[in-house]
């Protein structure tokens, strides 16, 4: 495998797992963050203290296995020496949404790109000898691409490239992904360009199952873009249509309804799986954006703008029906909320549907709010510090003893044995599954003496 220089600047999910597989790929690659912590923990050469910082399954081993050509620095003084000799260097930065506007928030990456500008005029004594391709990984507007190239020109930087590679990693699967990419798009101008990345991406060009494609960066920071809203557009549809459908029937099971459509080669089964909210840090964000963009060119926007609002109305509505269907009120009750993570095999809360419902618990008068999940717990602590009114458990029995609500939020696997659990407790909360995760047992919940209110089924009151 081709031994190149690497430089990833933002050690988050998609900086630190993307270095991870370039250390694998055989490539000398140097991580870069501000954050002094995450560094420490990602280059501490323990597993458990890599799964602390960033839990991604698979990313620890991968990180402690490739830490001969793998280095985490906080110090930019590294960086600015490493650009001599270095090949690429992979922008890996937030770009979150300003409030609600669409439009991508690019401070992060403008001051990133500022700064490197700044340390690339100066690489080889100023002589600036060695061909650099600066690479954007992170999810961009799409004419990013010449926004990067007019920013370093301005700081008088020479021979570089520009290149849009943009990720299509799923968050709980990234090292899979990564490892085993179904395509990897590279958006360049120039064949130098393609050839750096084509000596990068070695391992995967002729890889079976892969698609290596070339196009230009508008193309590739485009397809992402579209890409993201195509599967959002998927999840929303069955939250929205599907799911209610089946909400509004009675005797119709979600389950059922699934198979006759997923087995319909034109339609498959990506997303066709009903639930409380579709959060992370991607899709909603990016469908805003890519909204934004449009509008800005003159274009109508309404199918995107829909597809977020459904997925708005799908979260308000589940906490509403507690509330209409159910006839509960929060006010001086004890709520279990099993767990925090957007999505299982993840400790990220980013767009968590959690946030919300805990904001909507405690604003509703519950006396007490108990909380678990089996890795993300940590952050949510920063936006909900332990309280009074608020306690984190150590497992979900911790969670639901006394409850007069147990709310599953999140789809850990796990979760799907609280069954028994529940069964074995001296009163019947209510039970709001957000996830679907115990829909093999709602009948013989409901004659147990159990109201469920779950997605995709129409209220089931106990014992009928």
């Amino acid at each position: 495998m081709s031994d190149m220089n690497v430089i990833y600047i933002g050690a988050g999910y998609v900086g630190a797992c993307s270095a991870a597989v370039s250390a694998d790929s055989g490539h000398n690659t140097l991580v870069y963050d501000v954050d002094k912590e995450k560094i420490r923990l990602l280059g501490s050469g323990d597993r458990d203290s890599i799964e602390a910082s960033l839990f991604e399954e698979g990313l620890g081993d991968l990180l402690v296995r490739n830490s001969a050509r793998l280095a985490f620095t906080s110090s930019y003084r590294r960086v600015s020496a490493a650009l001599d000799a270095c090949d690429a260097v992979f922008m890996c930065l937030p770009t979150p949404e300003i409030g609600e506007t669409g439009e991508s928030d690019l401070s992060y990456y403008d001051k990133a790109a500022r700064k490197l500008a700044a340390s690339l005029a100066k690489r080889n004594g100023g002589k600036q000898k060695k061909y650099v391709v600066i690479v954007n990984k992170s999810t961009v507007p799409v004419g990013m691409a010449d926004e990067t190239e007019r920013i370093m020109r301005q700081a008088g930087v020479r021979n570089f490239g520009v290149v849009s590679n943009p990720e299509f990693l799923v968050e709980g699967q990234a090292v899979q992904g990564s490892l085993r990419p179904d395509r990897v798009v590279v958006g360049a101008k120039k064949e130098r360009d393609f050839t750096v990345m084509q000596r990068i991406y070695q391992r995967f060009r002729h890889a079976p199952g892969v698609a290596y494609i070339e196009v230009s960066p508008k193309e590739a920071a485009a397809g992402k873009l579209l890409a993201n809203f195509m599967l959002f557009n998927r999840l929303a549809v069955c939250f929205d249509v599907v799911g209610r459908t089946c909400e509004a029937f009675g005797d119709i099971a979600f389950e059922n309804v699934r198979r006759i459509l997923h087995t319909d080669p034109r339609i498959g089964g990506w997303g066709l799986y009903d639930s409380l909210y579709a959060g992370g840090s991607c899709f909603n964000k990016d469908a805003r954006s890519l909204s934004h963009q449009l509008k800005g060119r003159g274009l109508g926007a309404g199918l995107v703008e829909e597809v977020y609002r459904a997925n708005k109305r799908q979260l308000d509505r589940f906490l509403d029906r507690a509330e209409k269907e159910a006839r509960f009120s929060w006010t001086g009750k004890r709520a279990a909320l099993l767990g925090t993570a957007f999505k299982r095999n993840t400790n990220d809360i980013r767009n968590s549907p959690s946030l919300v419902i805990a904001a909507a618990v405690l604003e509703g008068g519950a006396e007490e709010l108990r909380v678990y999940d089996p890795q993300a717990m940590a952050s949510f602590k920063r936006v909900f510090p332990p309280s009074k009114r608020v306690r984190y458990c150590r497992s979900e029995a911790a969670a639901v003893e006394s409850a007069d609500a147990v709310i599953v939020a999140t789809d850990w696997p796990q979760f799907r044995g609280l069954g028994d659990l529940l069964m074995s407790l001296k009163r019947r909360p209510l039970l709001m599954d957000g996830r679907r995760m115990l829909q093999h047992l709602y009948p013989r919940l409901r004659q147990a003496g159990f109201s469920i209110l779950a997605v995709g089924s129409p209220f089931l009151k106990r014992g009928t």
